[in-house]
């Protein structure tokens, strides 16, 4: 449990440093933003880091929807083999991407090809991209 913590610590303090760098840019700030964390993120669900993916999902959307340690737990059965963009949309304030995750089931060690959208918003508060819908749900339909 304390391996757990000091991992999610690390990933927020990892998130945070780099909200704090594209904090420092110019002009195109608010894309800039957006790469960053979309970057982040995916790098966060390639490693098998779902609890810091999770800290860039929107806190509405983590407050009604909480994951539990055995949600958590079941992530730890995969392993991410590919992370793709197929198509991006951004609007104002709003952002799409069509992605297509390669995923290995560890325990029969099958792979399996899914396709899953993310929906961003800009928190112009807190001058930040939140992912909307949560993590991918990899067990969709089975």
């Amino acid at each position: 449990m304390r391996m757990l913590k000091l991992k999610v610590l690390r990933t927020i303090g990892s998130v945070l440093l780099l909200a704090l760098l594209a904090g420092c840019g110019g002009g195109g700030k608010k894309m800039t933003v957006l790469q960053e964390t979309q970057y982040a993120y995916s790098a966060a669900v390639r490693w098998g880091d779902f609890e810091g993916a999770w800290q860039l999902v929107d806190p509405a959307y983590r407050e009604a929807h909480p994951m539990t340690s055995l949600q958590f737990e079941r992530y730890k059965q995969i392993q991410i083999s590919g992370y793709r963009d197929l198509a991006e949309r951004v609007g104002e304030g709003t952002a799409m991407r069509e992605i297509q995750i390669g995923v290995i089931n560890k325990n029969n060690m099958t792979e399996r090809s899914i396709r899953y959208t993310e929906q961003w918003r800009y928190d112009m508060a807190a001058k930040q991209w939140w992912i909307t819908g949560g993590l991918p749900d990899f067990w969709a339909g089975q």
